[in-house]
């Protein structure tokens, strides 16, 4: 192959998982651009603006059938469900094909997580024992994949595949961890009746499944019916999303080797019956064949990776950004008093600190007994500082003290918490990567042609 040809290649093909890397990455700095936002909003003359926004009543009602709720919650309960059906359907395909579907593969990633999740959580209660808010255990044990993504991004080649494919991993096993701590500890009380009809629902989207089921709508549908009655239920309706995910199918409708076969066969129709070359219609074969081709290249693509295809973005440059004008807006009113708060450090130590020493501790004994392998190119020190990323908390962490406290001083100290813990985990981490990352060497086919 010739270096012009090999250089259109690497410009033209990009691989799943380098679009999912750069999609993260670019929302995660996205997200930080909203976060300013929501700060600078809060804390400005218009500040009541922001509060009578975000708390203003917004719902839809037919006949005697009404949903009323704030603004705050359509954007936490509503549009979150749709990121954690997206957040589901990244699970199901690591776990099913990707860097979780083998114990191997899996096993670093996942007692990283282990560790970030567990350190993070005592260490906090150890903290806060005995003081209000030790409800608040469940957020020093988030990690926000976007916005450790877009950190790590600011590095460029000199990050190796290897490290964002762990930290891509750890993060989405930490998921799992906090969807399983928000449905198991922070969820009201619960109306069984509604929790049931939409428990029973699920045989509808599983039998879809079986039956192999293709349409889109039809899944956003019935997700739609299961998310209202987790939300009557009192089980927070996000739940419903990773629930609804793992029923999408993951598999094709006919096999790569007969979607060849048939695309070759309708481009060699196509070409047999071209008449002339000036002609701007195509005839009656040729769009027969393009109709076979669409046919098979609409079957060789299953439903969970052009669901996650189609919504990766919206999620990424939609749905968190306006989570983060919402959610992130935190009031600095207090001074000194609302940053030195008991809750404010033992948040922002449990994310900073607590993730750091669970994840290289966890790592390090997982290699040691022989169970992982450090990713390929990377160092002690560098997995350290992965794990310093990790506190990077942020969507996940400001997600679970929403549920975690109602009282507005705790939920302010909170999120204050957050942001001084991810801020200082992100920059931690980017000058120790920074610092022991070497430069790439320059790519000789990027290098300009001579004469």
């Amino acid at each position: 192959m010739t270096t012009p040809t090999r250089r259109i290649l690497r410009r033209v093909i990009v691989t799943p998982f380098q679009r999912f890397l750069q999609t993260e990455a670019s929302g995660g700095i996205l997200l930080i651009i909203f976060t300013a936002l929501a700060l600078l909003w809060a804390n400005s003359p218009w500040s009541d603006s922001y509060v009578e926004l975000w708390n203003s009543t917004v719902g839809v009602q037919f006949g005697d059938w009404s949903l009323y709720k704030a603004l705050i919650l359509w954007v936490n309960d509503g549009l979150m469900a749709i990121f954690f059906f997206l957040v589901g359907l990244e699970i199901k395909r690591e776990v099913m094909l990707g860097e979780l579907s083998s114990v191997r593969q899996a096993a670093l990633p996942f007692f990283a997580a282990i560790g970030g999740m567990l350190v993070p959580a005592l260490l906090f209660l150890l903290l806060q024992a005995g003081r209000p808010g030790a409800e608040g255990w469940g957020i020093p044990m988030a990690t926000d994949i976007a916005f450790s993504l877009g950190i790590l991004s600011l590095l460029g080649k000199r990050v190796p595949l290897s490290m964002k494919i762990f930290l891509t991993a750890f993060a989405i096993v930490d998921d799992i961890g906090a969807v399983l701590v928000i449905a198991l500890f922070y969820t009201s009380e619960i109306d069984t009746s509604y929790l049931y009809m939409g428990l029973g629902l699920f045989v509808i989207p599983l039998l879809m499944n079986v039956m192999n089921v293709r349409k889109k709508m039809a899944y956003f549908i019935i997700g739609g019916i299961i998310w209202y009655f987790f939300l009557k239920s009192g089980i927070h309706p996000t739940v419903a999303g990773i629930m609804m995910a793992f029923t999408v199918p993951i598999t094709s409708r006919i096999r790569v080797q007969d979607f060849i076969e048939e695309v070759n066969n309708g481009l060699v129709v196509f070409e047999q019956f071209k008449d002339d070359e000036e002609s701007k219609l195509l005839n009656y074969e040729q769009m027969a064949s393009v109709g076979a081709i669409e046919g098979a290249t609409k079957h060789v693509q299953p439903p969970l990776q052009k669901l996650e295809h189609m919504l990766h973005s919206g999620v990424a440059f939609v749905v968190l950004p306006i989570f983060a004008l919402a959610n992130a807006g935190v009031i600095f009113e207090g001074g000194s008093a609302a940053l030195t708060a008991p809750l404010t450090i033992s948040i922002a130590l449990g994310l900073l600190l607590g993730k750091m020493l669970g994840v290289s501790l966890f790592s390090w004994i997982s290699v040691r007994l022989g169970l992982a392998n450090l990713p390929a190119g990377t160092s002690w020190l560098q997995l350290m500082a992965l794990g310093i990323l990790g506190g990077v908390g942020f969507t996940m962490a400001l997600f679970i003290a929403n549920l975690a406290f109602t009282d507005a001083v705790l939920l302010n100290q909170a999120k204050m918490g957050i942001l001084m813990g991810s801020s200082v985990a992100g920059v931690a981490a980017f000058i120790i990567l920074r610092m022991t990352l070497p430069k790439p060497l320059p790519d000789p086919e990027e290098m300009p042609i001579q004469g």
